[in-house]
């Protein structure tokens, strides 16, 4: 059975919810139960990704329909930490530039609200805590997303 951790925190002006271990179809109820009861106490979650070992298509669904309530109500959801070999679905399809992304919790913590727009600017954060293979990998696949068919 896959495993899943969740914890929270407070700090600062934001909710720290850290995710470790396995996003997938068999844990993602249980992110989108924590994730839900999190909503209710702030309206601003940073979701620490940097221990997650494994993040699947069904993660992404509710981490943007939780994104989008927030949203819908002046909060916001962000990511930190996301590391490219265990997260690449987020590069893969389009959202680590279209949500608010750090590099690491402290960084997310200390943008605060008024960062959160200018983190979902188009730039994603850098895989800098990868290895080299990683690195390249993550740059092949911005490279790729951002040539288009007939350029």
């Amino acid at each position: 059975m896959a495993e899943l951790r969740l914890s929270s925190e407070r700090r600062g002006g934001s909710l720290i919810v850290v995710v470790g271990g396995e996003l997938d179809i068999v844990t993602i109820r249980r992110l989108d139960e924590h994730l839900t009861r999190a909503r209710r106490k702030d309206g601003r979650i940073v979701l620490d990704l940097s221990a997650v070992e494994f993040m699947d298509t069904s993660s992404l669904a509710v981490i943007v329909g939780h994104w989008k309530r927030l949203l819908a109500v002046g909060g916001t959801l962000v990511l930190a930490g996301a590391r490219y070999r265990y997260t690449k679905t987020l590069w893969i399809t389009g959202l680590a530039e279209r949500l608010p992304m750090y590099d690491t919790v402290d960084e997310a913590v200390a943008a605060g609200p008024q960062g959160d727009s200018q983190a979902a600017d188009g730039r994603a954060p850098s895989p800098d805590r990868e290895s080299p293979d990683d690195r390249n990998a993550a740059d092949a696949a911005a490279g790729a997303k951002r040539r288009s068919p007939g350029s």
